[in-house]
């Protein structure tokens, strides 16, 4: 019988500390499924508000009066407070209850969303939208946990599928209902969207899931040089990863103190964990051989996952001049597929080895970023629509399967420290592609402009030939002086080549994206068959 309890093994060296052993308490199949859908619509809406607020950032800087440079902030501080509450939700829960720790974030998200759309300045909106990140990355491992302690063996798949939704269909419409609802409404309706399926996921929540003690005596025997370690090391990090680029990396005295303190830190808590007997997180898992490589499989797809996701509206707006609408209806179709096709993947898990959807689905994906290699001018909405199909069914065939294998066999006092460990590795994977596209985006397209100007010379009878044809345009077309035609000619053929080496360099982004998910791909080939996983009883 399905229970809302985790199973507790407080004497087992390399594991987290957790509540004395309690009877389990029988839930009803429709509460069960109440508390999942609940929990899964939460996660999806902490998703979603990654995505749906890059997607109106520009609005949003010039409602509030940040700069270009600092109103970065408004989605690094909700990413830095989500992934720092990531790898704390399990051992919160057990303190606080799964039924209080659960809905009073959820609630806590819900409010400080709608605060965030009467943000006045910066400073309010950064505070805001890191109290809204750490509440919000509470709903996603909460969700994962849930799946793999709640529902039997036979029924997770499903409720991974579900998960699913939130981990690869959140990111990929999150620009199209950001977009849409900021072109037609304003950007405050993309905090305010929030509203209606969080009451229906408190609501669910509040009905589905048992009442239970707090144990706050655990607070005094947390892991807490652990708990200090890995929320100074992982906000640096998160930190670095955003603002590294911008800052030109290790040549900002800032980036590298702080490179220095995450580095410091995260090794710390990595010793602490593995020597303490009661650690925040069992590092341990992780030498598991289906969990470790699913670990790295994962990692290598939230680069991928994101890393697409922030590459291709950089490119709509860029190149193509299209406003966020338009790069929102462009995007769709890498979500529109993933929310028909998901629902089918339990069936499949079911017909087939699930490592072969886990191949094929890696497959598919790189193959969509690799049809993307040989952009040009004219590569627009029309070119991508099969790219971008190609890697909706990969993405829906990935996600589910691989959740599934890398968790099968973990034991129900180890679902936390799983849960967390998984969510928060491609969430930092996310994190590691965004920064490093955004220096390999740079640094290519200067590349490729060096090259293009060397080839662009006035000796060439070609390149002179063009400048008098742009020459005798201008001063056909209203400039008298012969020397500012000359100039604007020789302007028009500067920016002619530098849009022709950022597409290039875009192209090349596409096939650095296809090589991550290859070695994704090889990762997921040491991965050992595991038990039925459709077959009977809960972990």
């Amino acid at each position: 019988m399905a229970t809302l309890q985790i199973a507790a093994d407080s004497n087992s060296p390399g594991r987290p500390a957790v509540a004395a052993p309690v009877q389990p308490v029988a839930i009803s199949p429709l509460r069960m499924w109440m508390a999942v859908i609940g929990s899964t619509l939460g996660a999806f809406m902490a998703v979603l508000n990654i995505q749906i607020v890059n997607a109106s950032l520009a609005d949003i800087q010039g409602a509030i009066g940040a700069g270009t440079d600092d109103g970065g902030w408004i989605s690094t501080s909700y990413l830095i407070a989500e992934i720092v509450v990531i790898p704390l939700s399990g051992w919160l829960t057990r303190v606080f209850s799964l039924r209080n720790y659960l809905l009073v974030n959820a609630i806590l998200f819900l409010i400080f969303s709608v605060a965030c759309a009467f943000a006045a300045n910066l400073e309010q909106m950064i505070v805001l939208r890191a109290i809204q990140g750490f509440s919000g990355g509470v709903l996603i491992p909460m969700a994962f946990t849930i799946i793999i302690t709640l529902l039997p063996k036979a029924r997770q798949p499903i409720g991974l599928a579900l998960f699913a939704l939130s981990a690869t269909f959140a990111p990929a419409i999150g620009p199209t209902i950001g977009g849409y609802l900021t072109e037609n409404w304003g950007w405050e309706y993309i905090f305010y969207v929030n509203l209606v399926p969080g009451a229906l996921m408190v609501g669910l929540l509040f009905a589905s899931l048992d009442r239970a003690p707090m144990n706050l005596k655990l607070l005094a025997k947390g892991d807490w040089p652990g708990i200090v370690t890995m929320a100074i090391g992982l906000a640096a990090l998160q930190t670095v990863l955003e603002e590294g680029n911008k800052e030109d990396w290790f040549g900002s005295e800032f980036i590298l103190r702080l490179a220095v303190v995450a580095a410091v830190s995260l090794t710390l808590f990595i010793v602490i964990e593995l020597k303490t007997a009661n650690p925040l997180l069992n590092l341990r898992l992780l030498a598991r051989r289906n969990f470790g490589f699913g670990i790295v499989a994962n990692f290598l797809l939230g680069i991928a996952l994101y890393g697409s996701v922030f590459v291709l509206p950089i490119y709509l707006a860029r190149i193509q001049g299209y406003n966020s609408e338009q790069i929102g209806m462009v995007l769709a179709w890498t979500g529109i597929p993933q929310l028909l096709l998901i629902p089918l993947v339990p069936r499949l898990m079911r017909r087939f080895d699930v490592r072969l959807l886990i191949l094929v689905g890696f497959a598919l994906f790189a193959v969509s970023n690799f049809m993307n290699v040989h952009m040009t001018g004219d590569y627009a909405s029309d070119q991508l629509f099969w790219p971008n199909i190609v890697r909706a069914v990969g993405q829906a065939l990935v996600f589910t399967p691989l959740s599934a294998i890398a968790t099968s066999g973990i034991e129900q006092e180890n679902a936390g420290s799983a849960s967390s460990l998984f969510n928060m590795m491609r969430n930092l994977g996310g994190a590691v592609g965004i920064a490093s596209l955004q220096t390999f985006l740079s640094k290519r397209e200067q590349f490729h402009s060096n090259i293009l100007t060397n080839s662009v010379s006035v000796f060439e009878e070609a390149t002179r030939d063009r400048i008098a044809r742009l020459m005798a345009y201008f001063m056909n077309h209203g400039v008298t002086d012969q020397a500012l035609a000359g100039h604007k000619a020789v302007v028009a053929i500067a920016l002619k080549i530098r849009k022709q080496a950022n597409i290039m360099a875009f192209s090349d982004t596409f096939f650095l994206l296809g090589v991550a998910l290859v070695v994704a791909l090889l990762a997921s080939l040491l991965l050992r068959k595991p038990g039925r996983l459709s077959g009977g009883g809960a972990h």
